[in-house]
């Protein structure tokens, strides 16, 4: 029997090439490849990438093996967007209108005078200042002493007047961004809040028991001690900041109804913190930085309870 050779078009010569589908829509032709793994992908599942087009699943492989950028101190580079600094200056104009409506008077927005630093005290106010232990006109008894130990952090977004509060976050907005950005979000909240909450407990342990004291500018202070700290690490030029720390200090120690003790607290844990999150060393820089900041935080507490048992005992 002889064997018939095959023809154009004859079944025998193999199987007719398909055109490739996108490997995520099989019913979607495409001549479209990743890249990366050569997978056939549709218009809808390409990629942009540094190189030609890739598909989700190696874009999203890529994004897990990119580690993210640091600051020099081990901060998130989100820090550069100020969202911490935003949010802490819109916290205490919040509190500074609450602190107008609880008062239903305009001695709460200028003060006793005509547009004085320090305004009048309002019911919100009297409530989270710090306060030592006092008597109220009512009979009752507060104060840290008594209990409140939440005066201590909520009296760094509370403000006398106004002018007080801009003054103080003019400050922020200066300060705080440029710090937030070298330490990122995180530990710049860290040095805020470890600030804020050393001026209040100096304030308590210092001022009489009776006496109300708010203000951020106990974490303000803190801000100044710390820029100077973190520009030095990096060595950079202080000069600029001396002369308005230290103008802030003469208005401290001259102007009436200024917490010194609340300035200088937070001025010392300010550049305690500062110091901790600049130089822990690069090794474990993150355990060094939060165990150091814990310590200021326990010996903060402490301080404030040994001022307790000193005024209840």
């Amino acid at each position: 029997m002889t064997e018939r050779s095959g023809q154009a078009g004859d079944a025998t010569e193999g199987p007719v090439p398909t055109t490739p589908v996108c490997y995520r829509h099989p019913d979607r032709e495409t001549y479209l490849r990743c890249t990366r793994c050569d997978r056939p992908i549709c218009p809808e599942c390409m990629r942009d990438a540094s190189v030609g087009h890739q598909c989700p699943e190696c874009v999203a492989e890529g994004r897990r093996s990119v580690r993210p950028a640091r600051t020099a101190f081990g901060g998130g580079a989100a820090g550069r967007q100020g969202y911490v600094t935003k949010a802490l200056i819109a916290l205490n104009v919040l509190m500074m209108l609450l602190s107008i409506v609880s008062a239903r008077s305009g001695n709460a927005i200028a003060g006793g005078g005509l547009g004085g630093l320090m305004g009048g005290g309002t019911p919100l106010t009297e409530w989270g200042a710090v306060l030592g232990l006092a008597a109220f006109p009512d009979g009752t008894i507060g104060g840290v002493a008594d209990g409140e130990w939440y005066r201590l952090v909520t009296a760094m977004f509370l403000h006398y007047g106004v002018l007080h509060l801009l003054l103080n976050m003019w400050a922020l907005w200066v300060l705080g961004r440029t710090l937030e950005a070298v330490l990122g979000p995180l530990r710049f909240l860290a040095l805020y809040l470890l600030a804020g909450l050393g001026g209040n407990v100096a304030a308590y342990v210092f001022t009489e028991p009776n006496r109300f004291t708010a203000g951020a500018s106990t974490a303000i202070f803190g801000l100044f001690a710390a820029i100077f700290v973190i520009m030095r690490r990096l060595g950079r030029d202080t000069s600029a900041i001396v002369p308005i720390l230290v103008i802030n200090l003469i208005f401290t120690f001259t102007v009436p109804s200024i917490s010194v003790a609340g300035h200088l607290g937070g001025l010392v844990v300010g550049a305690v913190t500062a110091l901790v999150l600049a130089y822990a060393p690069r090794t474990r820089r993150t355990v060094f930085q939060t165990a150091g900041c814990a310590i200021v935080l326990v010996a903060l507490i402490g301080l404030a309870l040994v001022r307790t048992a000193a005024l209840t005992g």
